[in-house]
Parts: C-alpha cells; structure tokens; sequence
C-alpha cells in the first residue's frame, strides 16, 4: 500500500503494510488491526459514505482540537494529515450498528496539538482528512484546516475624539487588529454597548465604521471600538465626542414703562440666551440682550386757584362769603389737586343782619365765660405738672408707662400657692389703650450730638432736632430717604432699591428692621443706643450686580450680602443681624468664616467667634451678634466631598399662554429667601408666573453638572420640543456663587389650546450622583402669590417682652446662684448652651439671652412657654423676682 491510497482491504489475514512517519513501519494483520473489520456477505458491494466529516478548527493557548470522522459500511478508517498517515495507536476507534439498516458503524476520532501544526507554521496550512475502505472501494472525506488562533494587541486605526454642533452627522472610523478568526467588531458609549436595532440614529458600516446620523446632546459621551475572537477581547483607546448648543435668543418682553414722568424718558425691553441656553462651550448669542428707546411722558398739570370773588351782600345769618375755583388751570394727567379753601365767610352787619340790645346780661354772660375759661386752663397746668412728677422714675423719652407692661401676661399657668399667682405679671394701666410706642424722639442733649462718632456726623441734621416717628417708619417718602442717604460720601455705593431697604428711627428702647420675604432683620435690643442719642438706622440687601465680593480658592458664597448702618454708631451692646444661609448646616464639611467690609471697601474676613463679632449657625439662619454695623457675607469652603449646599429649584411660567407653545422655566438658586424674592420680582416684570411650591435639593462638592429632565408627560395631549433629553448646568457656575440664580427653559407642546392640565415628573441629579424627582401636577390658568409683612417697628411693639419685665428678669438671673437658679439654667431650658462662653462674657448674659429669643421667636414665639421655663428654674413662683442675695 502507498502513501496515497493507504492500506488495501482484504478478507484473508496477511500483513497489510501502512505508511507511516519515516522512523516507523509496521505490518499488521487484518485480523489483530484495530481500525479494521469484516462486513457481512450482503453488504461486501457498498460503498462507504460519511455520517461525520472533520471540520475546521482553531487551537485557542495550548489546548489540543478534536476531529471526529464516521461512515457507514466500512471496514477501514485513517486520518491523513498533511499527506502523512496518523499512526494507529493515534486513533481512537468506536464501532456500532445503525438500528434502521443494520450496517456497520464506524467513529475515529483523533488529536491535533499545537506542536504538530507550529512545526510546518508559515510552510501551509495543516490539514487533516479522514480514508475509509470497504471490499468495494475507498472515499475521501473534506479537508479540516487546523489553525493556531490569536488576536493581535494593537488596532490598525483608532477612533479620535470630537467637537461637533447639534445634529451634525458623526464618522468614528475603527480598524480592529490583525487576528485569526478574524476579530467581529462592536461600539461602546461610556461603556454601554451600542445596538443600532434599538437606536437607529447610530449605523455601523461593513469595514467597522460607526456613523452618528444626528449628533444630540445625549450622544455627548466617550465612544470605544471593542474588537473580540475566541482568543482575546482589545478596546481601543476612548474618543469623547461633545456635541455642543450655540445659544439662540428668547423673545424680546414687552416694552418697559417710560423712566420719566414729564417730557422725555427711556424705556427698554430685553431679550435672554436661553433658546436654546448655550451647553458644552457653544457659541453664545451675539447682538444685544437690551433694547432701549426714547419715550414722551405727559407731564402731569397741578391744579390753581382762579381769583376770589367779589364779597357777597351780608345774609340774614350775619356773614357774607366768596369763593374760587380750581380752573387756572384744572388737575390733570395725575396732577394734584388745589390745596386750600374755596370759600371764605366773614361776620357782617347790616340792615339785614338782626340788631340786638346790648346790655348788662350781655356783659356778664361774657365775663363769667371768661372766668371758667381761666379756671380750666389753671387746672390743666396743674394735671400736667403732676403727671410729669409722678413719671420722673422713668426716662423723659417714654410717655406712658402702660405700654412697657401690657402684653406679658401668661395665661394657664397653675401656681402652686394662689397667693403668688402674679409670676411674670405686672397689672397694667386699664386707662389707656396704648400698645405701641407712637410720638416724638428727642435728645436729652443738643440734637447735633445725634451720631456719635469719631469720623463725624454720617446724616445731615433733622430739623428741630427731632423725628416723629410711628411704628419705626419715618413720615417722608422712603425713597426721599433712600436718595438722601446715598448723598453721603460713604454710601454712594448703597443700592437704591427701596423694595429691598428697610429703615427707620430709634431710641434707647431699641425696635426691630425687617425686610419682607427675605428672611433678613435686625434686632436692636433695649439699652443698645445710648440713652439720650436718636439714630436713623438702615437696613439693604445687596444685589449680585451691585456689590462683587471677593472669593478666594474654592470659597462660596453661602448667604446673602447684607448692609445695616450708618457704620460707626456708638452701641452699648451687640445688635443681631438675622439672615438666611444655604450650608447643610454640618460644620464638620465646612469652614465659614465671616467677611465685613471696612471703611475703605476692601473685606476683611474672620471666624465666626471673634471680637467683636459672634455668629450663630442654625439649620437655614445665621444669627450674628454685633457692636458694629456694616456691610457682611458668610462665606464657606467645603473640607471634604460631603460638603452640600442647599439649592431651590423654583418653576414659573408665562401667566397668559394663548399659543400651544408652553414654556417652563426651572430656575436653581440658593436656598435663601432673599434670591427667591428677587426672582419673584424679576417674573413679575416678565409676566411670569409660580406654578408649583419650590423644591430643596442638596448639591454636593462633587464637581459633577447639575442635570434636568422631564418625563412622564401624557403623550395624548403633551410633547417635548427639546432635542436633548436632558439639559445641565455647570458645576462651577453653581458652587463658586458667581450667579444669583440659574435657570433652563423646557419649551413643550400642547396638542389643543383646551389643554390646561399637565401632569409630568422633574428629574435633578448630578453626574454620577443620585437625584430626586419631583411630581408636577398644576394647571396653567392657576397660580401662587407670595405674602408680605411689616418693615419697621420701635419700642416695646418691636418686642414680645415687655421693658419693665425684661429689667426684672435680667436683675433676678444675672448674678450667679450657687443652686443654677440663674441664667445659666435659663439658657440650658432654651437649648442655648452651647453659646455659654460668649454669654458669660457679657455684663448682663440674661439680657443677651432674651435678645437671642426675640430674634429667634418674633413671629412664632410663646410667651406662655417662656414664662414656663422662667417657673421651672427652680423657684417659688411668686419669689421669683424677689430674690435676694443672701438667698443665692
């Protein structure tokens, strides 16, 4: 037998001799060959045909492959690979009967290794065949090519990143590396594998290329080119592709009212980048955001006085008349009116007037009118002179005493003895009705003395040296006051919003500023302006375009910038500034710090505990004791990445929409009542409108985006116009507080104007953050208003402590006792000790206690409460201001 042919088939048993490898021959007898067999008589004229052929195979590392071959009849079955026969202790050989036609089956089954294919690698392909015989011939079955498999580390071409605009067509070419098999291709976008079934804007090509149809701001991501066979699995380096928004402008506002009143003014209207908002370094939009225009006001006509009259003849009554009108010229255009009188009457005589008989009886009436007139003038003198002795015990300044005593009387508190029952209670005066301090200021001293400070007087000179003031607010037009402030030197820099500046008048009873839906006020207490001095006292919040605070490294801003003064005033104790801030609130993540700005405009920052400044931090206020006023700021920088700051997600949109255009408008502000006013106000002037309560959202130092979407719409009667499916906020713009607020448009459709309801989920997050998803649920004919409160008040009406009642509880707790019954014991029953250092450090701690209550408890305190605590400090009820210091 040849190489070729193999072994030749026979029934007698003599060697049949086989090809081998060179170094072996060997000769075997049918009847002992394993491979061989003899078939039956019937079936000695068949042909043997394969059941199973060897197929191509790969050889992955080290791993051997496995060909099988079977056929039907056979006597015989080798393996030829390469031309060269496999030698028989190589097979592996499994005979059966086929159950349907009774035939002989035959299975061999061989290994192939990587060293037998790599010694003739690079010479051809290993190859492997299997022969089967039967008594009436041979067949041949298919090549099985047995390759060594490997995937090559380095791609032939890479994808390289992108900046392209919105929905401009995108090519990411990708050459995979060398490989056998040859390496099947897929596309990953930050690591999530791309299906072109299920997005069909993507399309890849048959040489690997992948093609982005439209670029939308979602496709912004890192692309990576995955090339993978049975043996390795490569990635290419990542392309980031940024698809960025060049800005368009909004629609222009309606034209502001003129800036004159009479003859010719300005008005203007404005525009905002915010259609679509410029994302991802697009272009912002060019042209002005402003437009103004001159405008005529008519003027406003004052009414005047024509001439009077000619006197009219003497009537029947003894008088005669004139008059005039208000035609030279008539009011007009909002013009005043004449101010006087339009008729005049005098006593006449005449013959029409009747005559009467003077007489004795005439001249007594008159002298006994004269006398009792004298009488009650005397009386009068006498009434007053007396009031004003029994009132020496007080201060010139307080005209009635009453007022220092009404209001504090608690009620339901059950004492223990019912003749002590008067704890914390002085009667007070039934005779008058008085609540709240209503009359004139005046300086013990010359009224020139008014601000007592070293760098000279900051306000011009009252007249008369002296103010009328009612409620803390002054009798002249606040924006008279605003202008005239501004006059001086130091406070040309002040902003002349009278909307967000509070004012007013005080004495040594001291009175509270507030300005409304801010969360801003200033206490003055009781004893803190010298007595015998009148201060005219502000208080402003500074706007972010009117005042640039300096922050330095990652610093931001976490409370509003809030000027009180004059600057300079003499404070006999501290006041306390009560604003609004936006921390998480845990110092642990933070480093406040205060910033005050001095005379010379440059800022000067310290801690929160240092002369003469001490700063309470409460959940959302800061409460800042002061003996100076000033302009200030809190500012923090986070110590670590749990650092938060709380933000306000706040909606409005138009208050009219007549169009199947709906806008929404998302702003993300701090979480301080000041910046929501603001925008408040600035809605108003657009024609906006608040469509939902305002949402808290923690934003953590994390450098990650702010991003915004909207879900969940009713597809029957709402659709999205937004390209993207998400819009975002950069970080920095958020946390270094370079803006008061931030907001996005989400411009939607509505497919009927009958359409009112809209319900939808708002999604915030950060960038690989958690978020939160608010629901929305409103209708867009409804929306919300925003109340208002006093500015100003002075006196006792600015406390709910009574003066009188204060004086006794600060003389009952201030001198130390030895049992805790002092005010020791008061600021732990108010949860205020940790602030027992900076009390002590005061001449009256209760004092400075009770100013911190006021502050805190203005509009929501108790006054039973605090009586309560003042009964369970340890005392007798009705001892309890009759302490002596024996007994302590």
């Amino acid at each position: 037998m040849d190489s070729t042919t193999g072994p030749s088939p026979t029934r007698e048993h003599r060697a049949v001799p086989l090809s081998l490898p060179p170094s072996v021959h060997l000769y075997l007898s049918c009847s002992e060959h394993a491979a061989t067999a003899t078939l039956p008589a019937s079936f000695s004229d068949l042909l043997p045909h394969f059941l199973v052929e060897p197929e191509d195979e790969f050889i992955v590392k080290n791993k051997p492959v496995t060909l099988s071959c079977r056929s039907t009849p056979a006597t015989q079955i080798y393996f030829k690979c390469n031309g060269e026969w496999v030698h028989q202790d190589d097979h592996l050989i499994e005979r059966t009967i086929d159950p349907a036609t009774a035939l002989p089956v035959m299975q061999v089954t061989i290994d192939i290794t990587r060293q037998q294919v790599e010694k003739i690698f690079g010479l051809d392909e290993y190859w492997c065949q299997c022969v089967a015989w039967s008594t009436t011939g041979t067949q041949k079955s298919q090549k099985a090519y047995i390759r060594i498999a490997y995937l090559r580390k380095n791609f032939e071409e890479e994808p390289q990143g992108k900046e392209v605009a919105l929905d401009q067509e995108v090519l990411l070419r990708c050459h995979p590396p060398e490989g056998v098999p040859q390496a099947e291709v897929e596309w990953q976008r930050n690591e999530d594998v791309i299906d072109p079934a299920s997005d069909p804007n993507f399309f890849i090509t048959a040489d690997h290329n992948l093609v982005i149809k439209k670029a939308r701001l979602a496709d912004t991501g890192n692309y990576t080119c995955v090339a993978k066979n049975i043996v390795a699995r490569r990635k290419s380096t990542s392309a980031t592709v940024l698809v960025y928004v060049n800005g368009g402008w909004s629609t222009w506002t309606t034209w502001s009212s003129c800036s004159a009143v009479c003859g010719r003014g300005w008005q203007k209207r404005s525009r905002s980048c915010t259609n679509p908002t410029p994302l991802n370094g697009g272009t912002s939009c060019e042209g002005q955001s402003v437009q103004k225009s001159a405008c005529v006001a008519t003027c406003p006509v004052d009414g005047g006085w024509s001439e009077w009259s000619k006197w009219s003849a003497c009537g029947a009554d003894c008088s005669t008349w004139r008059s005039r009108e208000c035609t030279q010229p008539s009011p007009g255009t909002g013009g005043k009116d004449c101010q006087g009188l339009d008729l005049q009457s005098l006593n006449c005589t005449s013959e029409q007037c009747p005559q009467t008989v003077g007489g004795a009886e005439d001249v007594a009436l008159y002298v006994g009118m004269v006398a009792v007139a004298l009488c009650l003038t005397l009386l009068l003198i006498v009434v007053v002179l007396v009031y004003r002795r029994k009132k020496e015990g007080l201060d010139a300044d307080v005209t009635d005493s009453s007022i220092l005593t009404t209001g504090f009387q608690p009620m339901g508190i059950k004492p223990s003895k019912p003749e002590n029952s008067h704890l914390l209670t002085i009667q007070p005066d039934l005779t008058t009705t008085t609540t709240s301090y209503q009359g004139t200021l005046r300086s013990r001293h010359d009224t020139t003395g008014k601000f007592s400070m070293t760098n000279g007087p900051l306000l011009d000179p009252l007249p008369n040296g002296s103010h009328t003031m009612h409620n803390g607010k002054l009798n002249s037009d606040p924006a008279e006051f605003v202008s005239r402030l501004s006059t001086q030197s130091y406070f040309k820099t002040l902003p002349r919003d009278v909307a967000n500046t509070s004012y007013g008048t005080f004495n040594f009873l001291g009175g509270r500023l507030t300005i409304p839906n801010t969360g801003i006020s200033l206490l003055i207490p009781p004893e803190a302006i010298p007595r015998g001095k009148i201060y005219e006292i502000y208080l402003t919040v500074q706007r972010k375009e009117d005042l640039r605070l300096p922050l330095a490294g990652c610093q931001t801003l976490l409370s509003p910038v809030v000027s009180c003064g004059p600057p300079g005033v003499v404070l006999s104790r501290p006041v306390i500034l009560s604003m609004d801030h936006c921390s998480d609130a845990c110092l642990d993540n933070w480093a406040v710090r205060l910033k005050k700005q001095n005379y010379e405009g440059t800022w000067e920052v310290s801690t929160l505990v240092s002369e003469p400044y001490y700063c309470q931090l409460e959940a959302e206020t800061c409460r800042l004791f002061s003996e100076q006023l000033g302009t200030f700021a809190l500012v923090g920088e986070s110590l670590h990445m749990g650092a938060a700051k709380r933000l306000r997600l706040v909606l409005f949109s138009d208050a009219y929409c007549s169009t199947l255009e709906y806008n929404i408008r998302v702003y993300c502000m701090d979480d301080t009542q000041d910046v929501f006013k603001e925008v408040m106000q600035m809605e108003r002037q657009l024609g906006g409108r608040l469509i939902d309560e305002p949402h808290v959202l923690l934003f953590k130092d994390s450098y990650h985006n702010l991003r915004l979407s909207i879900h969940d719409m009713p597809q029957a009667h709402w659709r999205s116009k937004l390209l993207a499916g998400y819009q975002e906020i950069p970080f920095y713009h958020i946390w270094n507080g370079s803006q008061r607020y931030l907001h996005c448009t989400f411009t939607l459709e509505r497919l009927s104007l009958s359409t009112c309801e809209l319900t939808c989920q708002l999604c915030v997050w950060q960038v690989e953050g958690e978020g939160q998803s608010f629901g929305l649920d409103f209708n867009i004919a409804k929306f919300l208003l925003m109340d208002s409160n006093a500015t100003a008040l002075a006196g006792p009406s600015a406390f709910q402590i009574p003066y009188l009642i204060r004086q006794k509880i600060c003389g009952s707790l201030d001198a130390p006792c030895p049992n805790g019954a002092d005010w020791r014991m008061l600021a732990q029953r108010l949860k205020l000790e940790r602030h027992m250092i900076f009390f002590a450090s005061k001449a009256s701690p209760t004092s400075v206690i009770l100013d911190l209550w006021e502050a805190q408890h203005f509009h929501s305190g108790n006054i039973n409460q605090l009586a309560t605590v003042m009964a369970d400090i340890g005392k007798q009820e009705a001892m309890i201001f009759l302490v002596s210091d024996g007994e302590c």
